[in-house]
């Protein structure tokens, strides 16, 4: 799933990534486990889950926007707001996001999801861990692990088919 060319690039096939998050979470969910997708790359995850896996409605959507400790200097971001349309309490819950890196954005999507409520359980799938981790944090599943230096990142992108693509960006 991962591979480096000759010239060091690291080259992942979301698509691929996408079909092995698929087998895994078949192995986290339970008959009452409830998808929720962290916004925006694993809010896209949990849709596409939702279908694939033949589970009616729609998965919930939660944001790390208002819980995060870079607040000050982040402020609010445009993509989506929480959207839990059932109850958090004793549910088991089935968190999704693109890539796990510092464990950050998990702590802030866990304070989030506790203001909703009180779940059975919290699993989390992610489809890239890239180490990194500033805290206590793990993923239930990965569908791979790769290192990249702190001054990279990696961003799911979908295109208008719904198909997923990574994309490797510097920043400073």
């Amino acid at each position: 799933m991962t591979s480096a060319s000759t010239t060091g690039a690291l080259t992942l096939d979301a698509e691929a990534l996408y079909r092995d998050l698929l087998r895994g979470v078949q192995h986290l969910r339970r008959a009452d486990t409830r998808l929720v997708g962290i916004t925006s790359g694993g809010a896209w995850l949990a849709e596409r889950l939702q279908k694939d896996l033949g589970l009616p409605g729609a998965p919930g959507v939660i944001s790390s926007a208002m819980h995060r400790d870079d607040y000050a200097s982040r402020g609010l971001s445009a993509t989506a707001q929480t959207t839990l349309d059932f109850d958090v309490n004793g549910a088991h819950i089935l968190l999704l996001d693109d890539v796990l890196y510092t464990g950050r954005t998990i702590r802030a999507v866990l304070n989030e999801l506790f203001d909703y409520g009180r779940p059975s359980a919290v699993a989390l799938a992610v489809l890239v861990d890239r180490g990194g981790r500033e805290l206590p944090i793990q993923a239930d599943y990965a569908a791979a692990r790769v290192s990249l230096p702190p001054d990279q990142a990696l961003a799911l992108a979908r295109d208008a088919g719904g198909l997923f693509t990574f994309q490797l960006e510097h920043v400073s």
